[in-house]
């Protein structure tokens, strides 16, 4: 009977320490219509691919789609706020490719970035920022401030930096090949591009993962 009942209170509290145990990681991806998965069906978009990849790899992680498409740095800034939960453990920012669409200054980027990752890193939160170059076609002025916001920015904060988002794709110098995997716009890419970009940072999000304290 004493072996019985000492059998009970072990179960029990094995079942009371399990929530906090199964209690998954949440990563917030804050981003564009490229992480909120404009033109596909959800299953295909960034997030769903990106926590199935996670899942196939063994984490428990939750992965908020925080995109919104036609978003810009500012706009990302501006919901930085009530996006960042309690209960968020670690962020993706993938953010810039409208303030390249719409040709804003890179200095307003900059300064946009660096106060999310300021807020983040505040918040003591492991943050990996995705970088977009910029195209030629603004000079090459523009291009050079640009592009280095992203590696700049990471070195500041301590953050982990993929510098390129369309990197896995193929070299940008193919458009031929990249087009292979972009929807008809040219701008978004087609679900087996997503894939493959999924594939690309999967390695970078797992490091980032592994910057989030161990939960009691």
């Amino acid at each position: 009977m004493r072996n019985l009942t000492f059998a009970f209170l072990a179960a029990g509290a094995m079942a009371t320490a399990s929530p906090a145990q199964a209690e998954p990681v949440t990563l917030v991806a804050l981003g564009d219509s490229l992480t909120q998965g404009y033109g596909l069906p959800p299953e295909e978009g960034l997030v769903p691919q990106l926590q199935a990849w996670l899942a196939a790899q063994g984490r428990d992680v939750t992965v908020v789609n925080a995109g919104v498409s036609g978003d810009t740095t500012a706009g990302g800034l501006a919901r930085l706020g009530w996006t960042l939960t309690p209960d968020v453990d670690a962020i993706i920012v993938t953010l810039g490719g409208n303030d390249l669409l719409r040709g804003l200054d890179p200095a307003n980027s900059r300064a946009n970035l660096d106060a999310i990752l300021k807020d983040v890193t505040a918040r003591g939160l492991p943050v990996l920022l995705i970088g977009l170059p910029a195209p030629g076609n603004y000079g090459p002025d523009y291009k050079a401030a640009f592009d280095a916001i992203y590696p700049e920015l990471a070195a500041q904060y301590g953050a982990l930096l993929l510098p390129d988002f369309f990197a896995p794709l193929g070299p940008a110098s193919d458009p031929a090949a990249l087009a292979a995997f972009m929807q008809p716009d040219g701008i978004h890419p087609s679900a087996e591009g997503v894939a493959r970009i999924v594939d690309g940072m999967g390695p970078t999000v797992l490091e980032l993962l592994d910057r989030v304290p161990a939960q009691n």
